[in-house]
Parts: C-alpha cells; structure tokens; sequence
C-alpha cells in the first residue's frame, strides 16, 4: 500500500489527513499486544467526515497508522508539548499512557519508518502547498483530527468539541484565525477554544509561514461530535456527522473565500 492518498483540487484550500490511516505492516503488527492492535488513537472517520465538505479542495491523506510512525510528529523526536504529556514520533503507549507493544521499535526501526512512511507523506504535502500556491499565490493548510473527549492521560475534564490550533497566531494570517473561531463559536450547541490543550501539532508549526503566503491552521475535533460513541467500534453517526459538515463547510467555504485577500497582503 503506498503511504499517501492525493486528491487534487483547485482551491486554495488543502485538507491535512495525517491520522485517518489504519495500515499497519504486517511485520509491525507482529510486535504490537494486545491492545496496540487495536489502533484505539486514530482519528476515525475523518476522512469520510470530511469528504466532498468543499468542492475543489486538495486532500493529502497519511494510509499508515499513527502506532506505525506518527506523521504530525517532528521527525527529529522533539516534544510538541514540553513537561506535558503527549506520546511520541513512533509512540510507545496509547494515549491512555499504557503500553502497545510486546517489541518496542529501536532507533533503527524509527529510522527506517521515518523513511518508508513519514518522509513520503510530506513529500507529498509539500509539493501539493507548492502547487496551490504556484496557482492561487495562497495556500492554506487545513489539518483535520479528531480525539477523544474524555482523556485523563493528556488533559483534565472534557474537551470542547472544536479544537482551534494555530500555535498562538503564528502559523497562520490573523484573519483566519478570527473568522474560524467566530464561526465555531457561533455553531449552536458546539463549545470550542483557541490555542488551547492542542495548539497544533509539527504539520501545523512547519507548514505554516504566512510571510510566504503559506497559512496553517489545525482542527482537533471531539469525536462525540460526528461518531455513535468514543468507543470500538467507533461507529459513525451519520445525523451528528450531517449536522457538523455544515459548520465545517462553512469554515473551509470561507477561507477559501478569504484566499485572494490574502495573496495581497505583505
């Protein structure tokens, strides 16, 4: 299976998958227990929420797990969130902090995912920001996630259902940020927060440098707004998915809208 999905589009919009991939090497799926082969931590179904959400938008979508190695991971292993807990490039627990593996991965085997998997999957993201800017003289990067809810290992209480990450303005025009958070924050029976426990995670940070007209924001979703319940077999809800693609359509509408304005500004 190759590590990356494409599907190209002419908006200025491209929509991040990194987390929806459930392919795990056969070889790889012999070291994981138990519990590890149950891929509790994807972000299930987001790429079917998010599908046909805005017509013309590129997708670039990570086919390999996360447990495989974690494409929203610095490649060099540093910490997204210092002196908090997170798990890592190629996670060792699930995010409940307990242990995946029967034969944890050595330095050589990170390092030979890195290049199988992780190194492809930004190729490809890479040169799709390329092209669309090449295009548009915008691009902007919509990284889609989803979590669960309830997760005391990563955060205390209970997540708000729209998780706005922009590494406290920085990875993105101001603008973006605003109509984003104005748009959640007016989605009628949804709580949501900026900056907050998820700030954005490496493909954010990394992709995101507005002073070469290249926007990134990130979306972590609570996945009790679009699945039947945060547990296997993370059915999807096809009432509640309906009900949110319409705030998310709105959202990715209007920063596609907002592209041109942008391609102007210094």
């Amino acid at each position: 299976m190759k590590p990356v999905e494409i599907h190209r589009g002419d908006s200025p919009i491209v929509l991040g998958l990194p987390h929806t991939g459930t392919y795990v090497p056969d070889d790889i799926a012999a070291k994981l227990n138990d519990r590890g082969r149950e891929l509790a931590d994807t972000d299930w179904h987001i790429h079917t929420l998010y599908d046909g959400v805005l017509d013309g938008a590129t997708t670039v979508r990570a086919t390999f797990h996360r447990y495989v190695i974690d494409a929203n991971r610095d490649p060099a292993g540093e910490s997204l969130y210092p002196g908090q807990n997170t798990t890592t490039l190629v996670p060792l627990t699930d995010f409940d902090g307990e242990n995946i593996w029967d034969v944890a991965p050595n330095e050589e085997d990170i390092a030979a995912r890195a290049k199988q998997f992780h190194a492809p999957y930004h190729a490809a993201l890479w040169a799709e920001l390329e092209r669309v800017r090449a295009k548009h003289g915008v691009a902007i990067l919509y990284d889609c996630h989803s979590i669960r809810s309830h997760i005391p290992f990563l955060f205390d209480g209970t997540l708000p259902d729209f998780n706005i990450g922009t590494n406290l303005g920085t990875t993105c025009d101001h603008t973006i940020e605003t109509l984003t958070q104005d748009i959640c924050a007016q989605a009628e029976g949804y709580s949501s927060v900026l900056n907050g426990r998820f700030k954005g995670g490496w493909t954010t940070r990394h992709y995101g440098r507005p002073e070469i007209h290249q926007h990134a924001i990130q979306m972590e979703l609570a996945q009790s707004t679009y699945l039947e319940a945060e547990a296997a077999p993370w059915t999807y809800d096809e009432t509640r998915a309906a009900k949110l693609r319409t705030h998310l359509s709105e959202i990715l509408e209007t920063l596609a809208a907002l592209a041109p304005a942008l391609r102007g500004k210094s």
